[in-house]
């Protein structure tokens, strides 16, 4: 699992090996292990890519997923 800009500086880690069966399972075991984390990933503009390709809902995941929080966006 990757956390990116300021979801990682939340967590206070990068990168982490989280087994979990399914992206919503992930997403309860992170919020019950931090509250903060936990409501910086529920933000309207998270967005999540599983093994590369981003991706709304749930998912099941298996041993070898790779799955990314990146935050919001800004450009110019």
């Amino acid at each position: 699992m990757l956390l990116f800009g300021r979801l990682a500086d939340v967590a206070g880690w990068r990168e982490k090996i989280i087994e979990a069966a399914s992206l919503s399972a992930l997403r309860t075991r992170l919020a019950e292990a931090d509250a903060g984390l936990g409501e910086a990933l529920s933000g309207p503009s998270v967005q999540v890519a599983v093994d590369k390709t981003l991706t709304r809902g749930d998912l099941p995941l298996t041993a070898t997923s790779e799955v990314a929080f990146l935050p919001p966006m800004s450009g110019g």
